[in-house]
């Protein structure tokens, strides 16, 4: 049986297991879905970077203010990344991550954990999963929106951009402040989502965004996207980190003093549009990844489905991974996407991937999945 805390880590690396094969390839995005050819032609002339061990667990894990003089908010510089994550969007901000939003994975475990006080395993395996899919293997670097120059020129076609921006890895239908990607921009803040999530905290939350408006939001979101979006996809990946995603702010998003997960407008409105800590905010009391997803998902139960022929064609998807089975996320991600976007990868790439997929299964070892090795062992 696998514990609730690997039930949250699954829910969230599901963000990641249905990536598109052509992702993109500046210096700071995928080299996922170019030829052999054109990877031969594209490696050698990359910086090549050996993945360092990550960070481990921070050895202060209580509350704490982390709007600070050393971490001062400051307003975007041109060519600066944000994504669709209010999080990591805030995180570079303040310079927890890097500014320009071009980030290892390293640096991005420990913002997430010294800014949020995210849980270890939970930071590690969703961070890796993202680089593996979404950052650059060989030099180690990854984008937490889309592209920039600042990462050099692009390389030949067919690459493209990928970065957290990418639909249906980070980024999925029925998100609560951001757009279907079939309407158009899928990861800039919608006003009138937004403010939705306003009404919605003041009719079921007494002006706060707290559980029971997450209930009722996540499930007017998908009846939302069934009835209005004939691409409307709630399959897995989407299916888990939709429930997660509505967990968040709960956990990350309220003053880690406050016993009550309750976010008030006013700093929903800092953290969703402005990219902005709260002045004198702590993070989270303890470490904490997803902990109210399933209370989330248990209020409207609904089967992972889409669409399938247009609106209101909502239609369940039984070979989907949902709640109940969990190691099939993993084993779709390795042998499915990654193997998918990689084929047939050589060198300094091939190893980069060996350790990397190491690194993302080690945080659920103890969960009962087989590790696999689609690239062999080092």
């Amino acid at each position: 049986m696998v514990s609730k805390n690997f039930a949250i880590l699954f829910s969230l690396v599901a963000a990641v297991i249905n990536t598109p094969v052509s992702l993109a390839f500046p210096s700071y995005a995928s080299l996922a879905g170019l030829s052999e050819r054109e990877l031969a032609e594209i490696v050698p002339r990359l910086q090549a970077s050996d993945p360092p061990s990550p960070p481990g667990p921070l050895k202060v894990n209580g509350t704490k203010l982390v709007n600070d003089r050393a971490h001062p908010w400051k307003p975007l510089q041109q060519d600066d990344i944000r994504g669709p994550c209010p999080g990591l969007n805030t995180l570079a901000s303040h310079g927890y991550l890097p500014r320009n939003g071009v980030a290892t994975p390293s640096q991005i475990i420990t913002a997430v954990q010294e800014g949020f006080n995210m849980d270890h395993s939970t930071a590690r395996f969703v961070t890796y999963a993202a680089h593996l899919v979404d950052g650059n293997l060989v030099t180690d670097l990854l984008s937490i929106g889309g592209k920039t120059k600042k990462t050099g020129p692009d390389p030949p076609a067919p690459a493209s951009v990928a970065g957290l921006n990418t639909h249906a890895v980070f980024e999925g239908d029925s998100s609560m402040t951001r757009a279907d990607f079939f309407f158009g921009d899928n990861h800039s803040l919608n006003e009138t989502l937004f403010k939705q999530f306003q009404d919605f905290s003041n009719r079921f939350g007494g002006g706060f965004y707290n559980l029971t408006v997450a209930q009722e939001l996540r499930h007017q979101r998908i009846q939302e996207s069934i009835a209005t979006n004939p691409t409307f996809d709630f399959t897995s990946p989407r299916f888990f980190t939709a429930f997660a995603e509505s967990s968040f702010p709960l956990e990350f998003f309220v003053d880690g003093r406050n016993p009550v997960r309750a976010l008030s407008m006013d700093n929903a409105t800092l953290f969703f549009r402005d990219s902005k800590f709260p002045v004198d905010f702590f993070r989270a009391a303890a470490p904490t990844g997803a902990a109210f997803a399933q209370q989330i998902f248990s209020a409207y139960p609904i089967a992972a489905g889409k669409n399938v022929n247009g609106i209101n064609t909502f239609t369940p998807d039984p070979t989907s991974a949902d709640f109940s089975n969990f190691c099939l996320l993993y084993t779709n991600f390795v042998t499915k996407t990654v193997a998918g976007l990689y084929p047939n990868p050589t060198g300094v790439l091939k190893r980069n991937l060996i350790i990397n997929l190491r690194y993302f299964y080690a945080p659920i070892a103890d969960a009962g999945c087989t590790e696999l090795f689609p690239y062999g062992q080092l």
